[in-house]
């Protein structure tokens, strides 16, 4: 039997059929083409990409949305936060006016976001926006 919460979680998630989303999603695009959060994701299994697909949409129906599925990194970042069995995934995105562009995804091995992923995030976003 589903605790109370989760029952009522799921069917809020489930009735949302008819809801529009606040926020689509694209792959940020390099200038030769590549997707690089794409190919990210599909070098993972079938069942994590599953879940990190998931979360993205949530992100897309429920904006804004806080802790603990989205993080704010601070300078315009924001990051979709997976739990992938014994593994923790993020997405770094930012938000261009109702667009959810998916600037960077790796797989967390420390606490904090390191800082070259942030910064690899950083500079999508900066060529995104020139």
């Amino acid at each position: 039997m589903l605790r109370p919460w989760v029952d009522l979680t799921h069917k809020l998630w489930y009735n949302m059929a008819g809801t529009e989303r606040i926020l689509d999603a694209v792959f940020f695009r390099t200038d030769q083409g590549n997707e690089p959060v794409r190919e990210w994701l599909l070098s993972l299994a079938k069942t994590e990409r599953k879940v990190i697909g998931d979360d993205v949409l949530k992100v897309q129906y429920c904006w804004p949305i806080g802790k603990p599925l989205v993080g704010n990194l601070g300078s315009g970042l924001w990051e979709v936060r997976s739990r992938l069995g014994d593994r923790i995934a993020r997405v770094i995105f930012c938000v261009e006016g109702s667009t959810m562009v998916l600037l960077h995804g790796f797989i967390k091995k420390t606490q904090k976001t390191p800082r070259h992923e942030f910064d690899l995030a950083m500079r999508r976003m900066k060529q995104l926006r020139t």
